[in-house]
């Protein structure tokens, strides 16, 4: 039988500093990523279906199936599945939860992106958002630079506060953080080092007014077109990165958005996360520097995550089978 691995297996074998220099290393190799497929479920309900192979031609290949209903309030609004195979004999070789992949390997990437673009001095994070995904992003900051406070703000105070009680309970966040909710967005972006959005609006929920020289700034909310998380003035003022050119000039809303308008230049995209990983470019030039990293997700993150995460399971049949 082709074993299927939890989420509780998936979270245990996924470590943030593990997976964010799996990550640096996965960004600098030849790994085969299609465009990936978008469809439209139910136009009443605006849920999509999302198909995202990636392979190396001598290693493994998998495929990540995920289903995604903003308008869910009691059930998450992402469910995934991720196949692994072997790409030499075609076999697959274990299922495994999915949505945990998404989360660690989306937070992982912003967190390796601000190890390039935030001032290495940076301590107060800005959560915006309070999903599913949103505590995740906070932790893995917390692995990249020295953050001592993190602020989180959303539309729903309730939620907040549960998202605040789930990052508290993390038993791997640095001790001594201190963490608030807050309904102050604006007062909250013109103190953070850090903001970092995971939103599904279609609406800019951030101003660039309220963003002060040397703010750093990740966004992994919009995934479509029509999303967008920051508006125009802001993306005029920044240095922008993203996770991979194909991806984001074809569905990053944020940046499409701003294009369209001529508020961003195409020569202000200046770079993506492969760039940064290999040296091609250093990142953050001046502390003044307003960046923003732009990340719609990869296919190369998710087979990234799940070998890590089969290379565990292999370890943990093979003890014992020793013992």
């Amino acid at each position: 039988m082709i074993p299927f691995i939890s989420k509780e297996k998936v979270r245990q074998a996924l470590q943030y500093p593990q997976l964010i220099h799996a990550l640096r290393e996965a960004f600098q190799q030849k790994i085969i990523t299609p465009k990936r497929h978008a469809h439209q479920l139910s136009e009443q309900a605006n849920s999509s279906l999302l198909l995202m192979p990636a392979w190396n031609p001598s290693g493994h290949t998998g495929v990540k199936l995920v289903t995604v209903a903003p308008q869910n309030i009691d059930t998450p609004t992402v469910h995934a599945i991720f196949i692994l195979f072997d790409s030499i004999t075609g076999a697959p070789l274990t299922f495994m939860d999915g949505e945990e992949i998404t989360q660690k390997r989306t937070a992982a990437a912003s967190a390796l992106a601000s190890g390039f673009l935030s001032r290495k001095n940076s301590s107060h994070l800005l959560l915006v958002g309070n999903g599913s995904l949103a505590p995740h992003m906070a932790l893995a900051h917390c692995h990249t630079r020295p953050i001592d406070k993190i602020t989180i703000w959303g539309r729903s105070a309730e939620k907040s506060e549960r998202c605040r009680q789930t990052l508290t309970s993390f038993a791997d966040l640095p001790k001594g953080i201190k963490i608030e909710v807050t309904s102050d967005l604006a007062g909250s972006c013109m103190s953070a080092d850090i903001i970092t959005c995971a939103t599904t609006s279609r609406q800019a929920v951030i101003k660039g007014e309220w963003i002060q020289a040397g703010t750093h700034l990740d966004l992994v909310g919009g995934f479509k077109p029509d999303m967008r998380e920051v508006d125009d003035e802001l993306m005029a003022k920044s240095v922008v990165f993203v996770d991979t050119f194909t991806g984001a000039l074809a569905e990053a809303g944020d940046i499409l958005q701003a294009l369209q308008s001529g508020s961003l230049k195409k020569e202000a995209i200046v770079a993506e996360l492969a760039d940064l990983c290999s040296g091609r470019h250093t990142g953050r030039r001046s502390e003044q520097e307003v960046t923003v990293f732009k990340s719609v997700g990869t296919a190369l993150e998710d087979l990234c995550a799940a070998n890590l995460v089969w290379q565990s399971h292999q370890q943990e049949v093979n003890e014992k089978a020793s013992a």
